[in-house]
């Protein structure tokens, strides 16, 4: 049987930095305008009660997506590995 390493993709330091960095730029900016936006209170804090919901069912959404790809993942390797026993053990010289 042969032995077969997938490749872990790992994101870059940088393209992690920027992702942090951009997250942070966004909320900033959107907690800025919310603040200094011309309206009561309560309108101020209703965008921002949104803002916060949106915010926590992305990430929500993102771990969702990234958990079903790991389990789709786990099962082809799986089948990969039977179908790697089957032929290891398949001999075409065997008669039927």
């Amino acid at each position: 049987m042969s032995e077969t390493t997938s490749v872990k993709q790992q994101s870059t330091a940088a393209f992690y930095g920027q992702a942090v960095l951009s997250f942070g730029v966004a909320m900033g900016a959107v907690a800025f305008g919310i603040f200094f936006l011309d309206a009561d209170g309560w309108v101020r804090a209703f965008l921002a009660i949104g803002v916060l919901y949106l915010v926590t069912s992305c990430f929500t959404l993102a771990k969702v997506i990234r958990d079903r790809q790991e389990a789709g993942q786990i099962v082809s390797r799986v089948d990969q590995a039977r179908l790697e026993k089957i032929l290891s053990e398949h001999d075409p010289f065997q008669k039927l």
